[in-house]
């Protein structure tokens, strides 16, 4: 062995749960990625660890994404979803009984989706965190953290106590679920600033991730460049994404998601089908949805699409695995004549990718690590492992950055979303102050309305609004949930005065209930 690999996926989903509708179209991204992601991931390490592969994985599960998974509410509305599929699956079957192409794809989902629920209610008890817990104490899986509401740190910078807000309530939140502290942190967007490492280090955070010219660009100059990790002035690690493992998942010209023979995303039957036939299965408006069932691979980039054979989409998946682990072997072998250390390839990615946006994306890991472990020149590492090899690490001061487009902070601050900063500021300067005013109170009703104003913030902050503004995607929705949260909360605050609207409060409380553990003082 020569060289290191770690592959590094970010699990993250806005916090969405709308218990005032039977069903609400956003709450879909969760079923979706629980269906398409989530547990095809656990599925795939229940395989290799019966296969004695070599697996070593570092997942972020962010907060958000955390309490929605253990939403008893949203455990119920997964169920039925599932459910709903099964049964839309049997229809295809029938549906398609003259069209055996079709046919068989039909009947892959309904073994599918019969296969995720069995999963979830038998091995998992309906628990997925438990299920990616199972693993990290097994030593395969490294759960890290994120900030609470993966809010955009760099934002809140000139007042420090919205970031150390997030980041304590991210520790206690994923003590809570994992009975420890993390070790490490995915930094919502990859976006890190100066100073933020002290922060870090204050709540025991020994490793983060930026993006490549966050440490390129760092004073002095890397020795290693990316491919070995790097201290900062507090002694937390910084881990840089390698440009070209990313670019060969990630790219849409050069990426192998985009291969002819993979599943085509955007040709689904909630578009495709009879309206009259598929309404049971859509947005009870009417709003034509995905509903995961899908007949056609990509084919090419004319509208003439060609069936989707499974068969042929999972040779590719192997022939591609094999050509990735070859890629990095090649890449370890040019680098280790000029280290005095083995070389680290670090590739992070959304976890959402693998599975979601390229639906053989599960099998394409599994086949990674298999071939990785017939590699003698690399092999599979978590940050804590490698950290621990390398304990002496070079000292520099890491570039401000993120992963968005052009690389800084502009998807996140632009004439369509400049407005909402304000409002958040003036939000975290009120409740630092009222914290600091209401610290010893034992007015019950005081630290319920307090309690809920800091849940409001925390989920204003969320930078998945400002994202989805600049990209045009569900912008009418991103703009509600930021509008509604900075509305509770003024309203809430309003209480502090005039006494409780308990039926105001306890709509919030329920609807937006995420950290039940939360206590107003983390902004003091």
């Amino acid at each position: 062995m020569t060289g290191y690999w770690m592959l590094v996926l970010h699990s993250h989903l806005p916090f969405i749960k709308h218990p005032e509708y039977e069903y609400f179209l956003e709450e879909h991204w969760l079923y979706e990625a629980i269906s398409e992601c989530y547990l095809p991931l656990l599925m795939q390490l229940e395989t290799l660890q019966k296969e004695n592969i070599n697996v070593k994985l570092t997942v972020s599960l962010t907060p958000t994404l955390c309490e929605m998974l253990s939403d008893n509410m949203l455990k119920e509305r997964y169920e039925k979803y599932l459910q709903k599929m099964i049964t839309l699956s049997k229809k295809e079957i029938d549906r398609t009984k003259a069209e055996p192409e079709f046919n068989k794809t039909a009947e892959f989902y309904l073994e599918r989706f019969t296969t995720l629920l069995n999963y979830f209610r038998t091995n998992l008890d309906r628990n997925i965190l438990a299920g990616y817990n199972k693993f990290q104490e097994k030593g395969i899986l490294e759960i890290i953290t994120c900030a609470a509401t993966h809010g955009f740190l760099p934002f809140m910078a000139h007042f420090s106590k919205g970031v150390k807000a997030q980041i304590e309530i991210a520790v206690n939140n994923y003590q809570k679920h994992f009975n420890q502290k993390p070790a490490g942190i995915w930094l919502p967007e990859c976006a890190y600033y100066q100073g933020l490492e002290t922060i870090l280090s204050e709540y025991g955070i020994k490793y983060f991730f930026t993006d490549t010219h966050g440490i390129l660009y760092s004073k002095p100059r890397p020795k290693y460049g990316v491919y070995a990790p790097v201290y900062t002035k507090t002694g937390t690690a910084a881990f840089a994404r390698d440009f070209h493992s990313s670019k060969q998942v990630w790219s849409s010209k050069e990426g192998y998601p985009g291969d002819f023979n993979y599943r085509d995303f955007y040709r689904d039957i909630g578009y495709d089908l009879d309206m009259e036939y598929i309404k049971p299965y859509i947005s009870p408006d009417g709003a034509r949805v995905f509903t995961g069932i899908k007949y056609y691979k990509i084919t090419g980039k004319s509208d003439h699409k060609e069936p989707y054979v499974r068969g042929n989409a999972i040779n590719k998946v192997s022939e591609h695995a094999r050509h990735f682990v070859s890629e990095r072997s090649k890449q370890i072998q040019e680098l280790a004549p000029l280290m005095d250390r083995a070389p680290l390839i670090c590739s992070p990615y959304d976890a959402e990718l693998f599975g979601h946006w390229w639906f053989e994306g599960p099998e394409f890991l599994a086949n990674t690590f298999r071939y990785m472990n017939n590699d003698n020149t690399i092999e599979p590492v978590t940050p804590s492992e490698y950290l621990k090899k390398y304990r002496t690490n070079q000292v520099v001061n890491v570039n401000p950055s993120s992963w968005g487009d052009k690389g800084y902070y502009e998807v996140w601050l632009n004439g369509g979303n400049d407005w909402i900063y304000r409002h958040l500021d003036y939000a975290v300067k009120k409740i630092s102050d009222l914290a600091r005013k209401y610290n010893e109170t034992s007015d019950s009703d005081k630290k319920r309305i307090l309690n809920q104003m800091a849940r409001e913030l925390l989920l204003a902050q969320s930078s998945d609004w400002a994202f989805l503004i600049t990209t045009g995607t569900a912008t009418e929705y991103a703009l509600k949930r930021t509008k509604e949260h900075l509305h509770n909360f003024l309203r809430l605050e309003q209480m502090l005065n005039t006494g409780v609207d308990e039926r105001f409060l306890a709509k919030c409380e329920t609807k937006n209930s995420i950290f039940q553990e939360i206590s107003y003082t983390s902004f003091l």
